[in-house]
């Protein structure tokens, strides 16, 4: 991190339902609450699983980061990781996560995290810790503008307003319910949605919605606000590369490869971020996505980067519905 001063005095614009007696969020009290069993051994449970039955990516990935952050001092903070999955996840038992102390020095330090089941790794993780090390040397690019979150569609009402569209497909409508029926713990408002799902136009790989974790997590530890973000940057992510190709394939398979994370400003989780995703270049039956977390107040917090497998198969019919 560029600053460990606590999150909440560099968020700018803070929240106006960010108040301490709300309920603490399950990413802090349960899925990132990880279980030590040893020195740099640690059980992790799961909270939400995707209707696709496999471990949701960003848990592993928060989970790990969770265990790294556990092996430094307080004075360091994660400017960076990258990770692997190497196999898919079991979401009926829990996850064990090793820590190996790769290196300890003056401003780096660096951790190595194997996710382990049923013996063999399923995830690995490289994550650097920095201390504070200021310098002139700055510049970002310019946040987006966009709609504030106040003024768009949550999750919830955004697929009552899909699902009250006459003309939606039997087939979206199944869809839209099963996703309503999931408790995500976070909370999504999407800029400039689509109105009707009946009506989609052909879009460009890029996307942008605000996120922010569901509940209360305040100042804290920074080290737990980057945690979340962890677990948040997977979320829709891989999507992004399928955006111009909705119509004309069905998915039959997408899981991540990879996921890179640098965090570059402090920023509250608990707090509303713009999610700025894209996909320069998607080919050879992978898709490659980029990401930024922008801070209310304009500040870039965190950029992600991510590829995954994208097999397809055609739509047996041409029709959009």
């Amino acid at each position: 991190m560029s600053a460990p001063e606590a999150p909440g005095d560099a968020q700018g614009d803070a929240d106006g339902d960010d108040l301490s007696g709300d309920l603490r969020s399950v990413l802090v009290t349960s899925v990132l609450n990880l279980e030590p069993l040893d020195e740099d051994l640690f059980r992790g449970r799961h909270y939400w699983v995707p209707t696709s039955q496999r471990l949701f990516g960003g848990q592993i990935v928060g989970q790990a980061l969770v265990a790294a952050a556990k092996s430094v001092s307080e004075d360091v903070h994660v400017h960076s990781l990258h990770c692997y999955f190497v196999r898919a996840g079991d979401p009926k038992v829990p996850v064990l996560y090793h820590v190996e102390r790769t290196r300890t020095g003056a401003s780096f330090s660096v951790r190595s995290v194997k996710a382990v089941q049923h013996g063999k790794a399923i995830f690995i993780c490289q994550a650097s810790f920095q201390q504070m090390q200021p310098s002139p040397l700055q510049h970002q690019f310019s946040m987006p503008t966009v709609p504030p979150p106040e003024e768009l569609l949550g999750r919830e009402a955004l697929i009552d307003q899909y699902l009250r569209d006459p003309n939606l497909h039997k087939k979206y409508q199944v869809g839209l319910n099963r996703i309503a029926a999931q408790e995500v713990p976070i909370e999504i408002k999407m800029v400039n949605p689509p109105s009707r799902l009946s009506q989609l136009p052909t879009l460009e790989p890029k996307q942008m919605f605000w996120v922010r974790a569901r509940g209360y997590i305040g100042e804290g530890d920074i080290k737990m606000h980057c945690c979340v973000a962890a677990y948040i940057s997977d979320y829709a992510f891989l999507g992004t590369a399928l955006l111009p190709h909705q119509f004309k394939y069905k998915v039959n398979f997408m899981v991540s490869l990879d996921h890179s994370m640098w965090f570059h400003a402090p920023f509250r989780a608990d707090h509303w971020m713009l999610y700025e995703c894209e996909s320069p270049w998607a080919g050879g039956s992978r898709g490659l996505v980029h990401g930024r977390l922008w801070r209310r107040d304009g500040v870039l917090a965190v950029t992600c980067a991510q590829e995954g497998v994208i097999r397809l198969k055609p739509q047996l019919s041409g029709s959009k519905l």
